[in-house]
């Protein structure tokens, strides 16, 4: 355990760590105009193809690779587990600022896919890929297909009212006023989460899953864990979510869909689609063709234009290049839910609850356990609602344990039928 003078020293680095990053903005940087956007499925509604002609603002962050550099150097220096974490943290900050500063080139392949992963990485504890993961989920949803059709023929929700909705949920939850939601038409995700503030694109139109998906995975994952990294006495850092975290982040999100009932298998085909499109991109399609693949699939125009468009943020759209950040939500998310299964087993549901008090990975919480212990990092003082039933979290996990066992090749439809 740290002593007092070190503890000062990492809290000072970790000043330092936010200081340095506060330029750093990753999607922003590698976001397309709204006009431009607007412009283009204009053209594709229309039948008019053409590869999309972006320009890039790069940011000059020379300074602040010098100084994260100096953070990682000094981090290391300290040792322990803290000063691993705040390493780590720096390192990812430092390849993320290279990143950016080659946006636009083919060059920032490299870099996203150090942070993110390829979608042929293989999945902890598993003998299987996150690409064979995408392709089983695909292939799932297309016999059930006839059920898509109708999940998606839902009455739609305006931006506005389910602004006002959320809104008052969250008022409710958190206390008032201390998230605001807004409606943002130059926004290209669905919807994007801070401390404070979560935005819906305007002019977008959401159903009934995505009004409890926005809520369990926005709101109650990465707004919640950004307000307990913001309650932190020794690691402020822990509000933000640096490029390490990412996977872990989202994989939490997608998995507290699940442990809400807010997922649906069209939602799994969709987070599946993108990593098989990346996989494409790099393998030499070009932003038409993975339109076309995405539009084949029964996305509308404007759905297969934005999910064309994740995948070549940043980088050229001929083909051979791509941004690999939605490669984590699926790998994320099934490397979560075997962690949580792993927790039940060994009897540590105190990590569960600790990967809520910030914006941490999942080894993070297993390395700074003693600084929970000491009170240095403090417990998290909100949690999502189906984290604060144990018992129904541990029975669905207990469960997930043990089917998991169940070798389905084995078991024969006769077996099934129970004599009937």
């Amino acid at each position: 355990m740290s002593d007092a003078p070190d503890l000062q020293c990492i809290a000072a680095l970790d000043q330092r760590l936010l200081a340095a990053v506060k330029g750093i903005q990753i999607l922003p940087t590698v976001a397309w105009p709204a006009s431009l956007e607007n412009r283009l499925i204009a053209d594709f509604t229309a039948g008019r193809f053409a590869l999309p002609e972006v320009q890039y603002q790069r940011p000059d962050l020379g300074a602040a690779r010098t100084e994260l550099e100096a953070i990682e150097r000094e981090a290391l220096e300290q040792g322990g587990a803290l000063g691993e974490y705040l390493a780590r943290t720096a390192e990812s900050w430092r390849i993320a600022a290279e990143m950016l500063e080659v946006a636009g080139s083919a060059q920032v392949t490299e870099p996203s896919i150090l942070l993110y992963g390829r979608p042929g990485d293989m999945i902890p504890g598993s003998g299987r890929s996150n690409l064979d993961a995408a392709r089983y989920f695909v292939e799932l949803s297309d016999e059930l297909g006839a059920g898509l059709a109708a999940d998606d023929a839902c009455a739609g929700i305006d931006a506005e009212v389910l602004r006002d909705e959320m809104a008052h949920t969250l008022d409710d939850f958190f206390g008032a006023g201390r998230v605001k939601v807004e409606v943002d038409p130059e926004l290209t995700a669905k919807a994007a989460a801070g401390a404070t503030r979560i935005r819906l694109r305007g002019g977008a139109s959401f159903n009934e899953y995505d009004r409890h998906q926005l809520l369990a995975h926005e709101a109650l994952v990465h707004t919640l864990t950004a307000l307990n990294g913001r309650e932190q006495p020794l690691l402020a850092s822990l509000a933000r979510t640096s490029p390490r975290v990412t996977a872990t982040q989202e994989g939490l999100a997608v998995f507290a869909e699940l442990m809400s009932g807010a997922i649906d298998i069209a939602r799994l085909q969709r987070i599946s689609l993108r990593i098989l499109a990346i996989e494409m991109a790099l393998d030499g399609a070009d932003f038409v063709e993975v339109y076309r693949f995405f539009h084949a699939r029964g996305q509308g125009v404007a759905d297969s234009f934005h999910s064309a468009q994740r995948v070549f943020r940043g980088v050229p759209t001929g083909g051979g290049a791509a941004f690999a950040k939605d490669n984590v939500y699926l790998s994320g998310l099934l490397t979560v839910h075997t962690f949580f299964r792993w927790a039940l087993k060994e009897r540590r549901l105190e990590l569960l609850r600790h990967l809520f008090a910030g914006k941490l990975t999942l080894s993070d919480v297993v390395a700074l356990q003693p600084h929970f212990e000491s009170g240095a990092i403090v417990p998290p003082r909100w949690l999502p609602p189906w984290m604060q039933h144990v018992h129904g979290l541990a029975g669905k996990l207990a469960f997930s344990v043990f089917v998991n066992g169940i070798r389905m090749g084995k078991v024969h439809a006769d077996e099934l039928s129970l004599g009937v």
